[in-house]
């Protein structure tokens, strides 16, 4: 008597186990820099121990950019066959990052304009203590158009490297992946040596952002206990003028810019809310940079687009820095009597085209940038910007996170335009339908 086979029905696979929310990084960054406040307030000399938690961290991440950049750039080059292609995404980038970038000075300009932050001082700049300005104005130079342009270029391929210019990795990074493609079949060796350099480099970047809360905890420690939240009570409408213009930025201007790319601002930001977490404890966007790249390319941007617009952004894309500078420049003036012609008004922002380039990312370089467009306008006292240098570390936490959202903004906006985003990834990210990994793991 035949034996009718045994039909066995596979059970359903299980959903993958969400993770719990205290593990992401996120959660974990928030936590930190919400003990990081409480410990400032509560015990300062202790919070302010705490900076070489936050100075390790940075200096940890810091280390490893150059080679991010080098290697997805070289990588990101040598994979377009058309090396046309890199000129015109390159020139796309530079001119939207000019567009967005004078947009904000200018609204900077409109704000300051409007909102007076600095009237009701009425401080004589003979009683302001101008030794507190001296070691800014002497980094500060009167940089021109040559001189910006040759210091692109490093003394050596390593010099380069070993001082961390971002400007100057990219150009040596884009004459390797020139030449690695121009070379072709014979460097194809190479090239997968760089591949996989790459692969490896990321996976340092994951090992180090583990360390994303302490060093978050650390750096917010020391600006609370440093400065301290009653500091904030004299410069509160400086400090409230930024922040409430920077949103205006972000989610109006941005958000203009990125709803005619497809997508929304606000599910965006949601979409990198650790790398603003990140960015806003420790004052700093370089941190977030490793990270910010690789959520790009999971967002659909192509790596070698990633590869060659971001880091390019982080030099010439600082809109906040844009922001900063044009407002604080007018709330010194006003804070000191200084009156501006409008003529001066539009010399500062001219000049702050210039140097607010290569301000982003670094701690305290838009203050010295500014200080340097200051200098050209004489009638105002440069002895005023200490009135804000104490709250520098406030308005810092503000412009650094606008330059690294604006920048994660543009490579969208520019991959849309070059057809080098894939639309279904992006809709697919942004809404959340797949389980997002930890920002802290990019490979």
């Amino acid at each position: 008597m035949p034996v009718e086979p045994v039909i066995t029905t596979p059970e359903p696979a299980s959903p993958p186990r969400k993770k719990p929310f205290y593990t992401g990084l996120s959660f974990q960054v928030l936590a930190g820099v919400a003990v990081a406040v409480i410990l400032g307030y509560v015990n300062p000399t202790m919070a302010i121990s705490m900076k070489p938690l936050g100075d390790v961290f940075i200096r940890m991440i810091t280390m490893i950019i150059t080679l991010v950049i080098f290697c997805t750039l070289v990588t990101g080059i040598a994979g377009m066959e058309d090396m046309k292609k890199v000129g015109r995404v390159g020139g796309k980038a530079l001119l939207y990052f000019e567009l967005v970038s004078t947009m904000a000075l200018l609204i900077g300009l409109l704000v300051g304009n409007l909102a007076h932050p600095g009237s009701g001082f009425n401080i004589d700049p003979k009683t302001l203590d101008a030794r507190a300005v001296a070691e800014y104005a002497g980094q500060a130079k009167a940089q021109n158009i040559t001189d910006f342009l040759v210091h692109i270029i490093p003394n050596t391929i390593v010099d380069a490297f070993s001082k961390g210019d971002i400007l100057q990795v990219l150009l040596v990074s884009v004459l390797f992946g020139f030449a690695l493609s121009i070379a072709g079949p014979r460097c194809k060796p190479l090239l997968d040596v760089m591949e996989s350099l790459t692969r490896a480099v990321f996976g340092v970047v994951a090992i180090l952002m583990r360390f994303a809360p302490i060093g978050a905890f650390g750096a917010m420690a020391f600006t609370i206990g440093k400065y301290g939240l009653a500091s904030l009570g004299p410069l509160v409408k400086l400090i409230a003028t930024l922040y409430l213009t920077s949103l205006f930025f972000v989610v109006v201007v941005l958000g203009l810019i990125a709803r005619a790319a497809g997508f929304g601002i606000l599910k965006f930001l949601w979409f990198i809310r650790e790398e603003i977490l990140l960015v806003l404890a420790t004052s700093s966007s370089e941190p977030a940079l490793p990270n910010l790249m690789a959520k790009l390319e999971r967002l659909g941007c192509s790596k070698a687009l990633v590869g060659l617009v971001v880091p390019t952004g982080y030099t010439f894309n600082a809109d906040g820095t844009s922001l900063y500078m044009t407002l604080a420049a007018l709330f010194v003036a006003q804070a000191t009597g200084t009156h501006l012609t409008l003529i001066q008004q539009f010399t500062i922002l001219g000049v702050a085209l210039l140097t607010s380039k290569g301000a982003s990312g670094v701690q305290g370089a838009a203050f010295i940038a500014l200080v340097a467009t200051m200098m050209v306008i004489p009638t105002i006292p440069v002895a005023g910007m200490a009135l804000i240098l104490g709250i520098d570390r406030f308005l810092s936490m503000c412009r650094a996170a606008v330059n690294m959202i604006g920048n994660a903004v543009a490579t969208v906006v520019v991959a849309r335009w070059e057809n080098e985003l894939d639309r279904g990834a992006l809709a697919q990210q942004l809404a959340g339908h797949q389980a997002a990994p930890e920002a802290s793991q990019p490979i």
